[in-house]
């Protein structure tokens, strides 16, 4: 008889997130194990419980999530834990802090539906955030041009200087300031996708200023708190064409953002030794959408 499958949360906060437990139930895992409030030097001992419980071959029954709020946490958490296990004894690991490698894969792949990726331009607004810099990270490797936005040009650069650090390609990626109007009207003349990741209740783009991008096709808003990101973006929005363009609001991205989760969840079961960030779930998206779209 096959071993229980079991998911061992690892999560940043105080207390394990409640959604992301669901989620990976829904996923039909049978055993999840929650551990808050997890530093980076607990790890270790962590993953050796679940290395050395079960032999190599039951291995692929065993699988770590990566979660909570601080997503900078998390990412020591994740690299830790890979840096821990050799072979062969190596459980699957994925990470996706305050959903944002899902969402950002999610958000990707909807502006994907209507515009070729490679080749193309795009303005990511809030990109020193945890979304934006993964839209970026994801855009970029797509071999999309991407202006990274923020109200700082230094902090814009950082982003950049971080994301050629993790080996993009420093020529796909422009840092501007937002308080630049010449800059920033220039990447909105020049993008076919604009993209707003930012705080919750923080307004990125006005209607007029969404109207400089007369060669924008796909505008994506991924704030769901009123005032939301984009204005005249509507939150339940779907691909709603609007001036020559396709609008998506941040439910209207939800729905195949979850699909993305429970589906890269389900992926750590597959096989033993997976790593699953936002590029991998870019390759899991596509999968679902190619599943999803009528043979004619």
């Amino acid at each position: 008889m096959s071993k229980k499958r079991i998911l061992l949360q690892f999560d940043t906060d105080s207390h394990a997130s409640v959604f992301d437990a669901i989620v990976a139930m829904d996923a039909g895992i049978d055993r999840l194990l929650q551990y808050s409030n997890v530093k980076p030097e607990q790890v270790r001992d962590l993953v050796h419980g679940a290395m050395y419980t079960r032999g190599p071959q039951d291995l692929n029954r065993t699988a770590i999530f990566i979660g909570g709020s601080n997503v900078v946490h998390g990412e020591q958490l994740y690299r830790n834990a890979i840096d821990t296990m050799f072979d062969p004894f190596r459980v699957s690991v994925m990470i996706d802090c305050n959903g944002s490698n899902s969402t950002a894969a999610a958000a990707v792949l909807s502006a994907a539906r209507h515009v070729n990726l490679e080749g193309s331009c795009a303005l990511v607004l809030a990109a020193t955030g945890p979304v934006g810099q993964r839209v970026a990270k994801i855009l970029a490797n797509e071999k999309c041009k991407v202006y990274l936005s923020s109200r700082s040009v230094e902090r814009s650069q950082e982003c950049v200087d971080a994301l050629v650090a993790q080996g993009v390609a420093s020529s796909r990626l422009a840092a501007i300031s937002s308080n630049d109007e010449v800059w920033s009207s220039k990447a909105l003349e020049e993008s076919q996708m604009v993209f707003a990741c930012g705080a919750a209740g923080v307004k990125l783009l006005t209607a007029e200023g969404l109207a400089q991008g007369k060669g924008l096709k796909v505008a994506i808003d991924l704030n769901a708190v009123p005032p939301l990101g984009i204005e005249g973006v509507g939150l339940m929005d779907k691909g709603v064409e609007r001036e020559g363009r396709f609008d998506y609001g941040a439910l209207g991205v939800g729905g195949l953002k979850m699909k993305i989760h429970k589906a890269s969840v389900a992926a750590l079961f597959e096989t033993n030794g997976k790593t699953i960030d936002c590029q991998e779930m870019m390759g899991i998206g596509r999968d679902i959408i190619a599943r999803e779209t009528p043979v004619l």
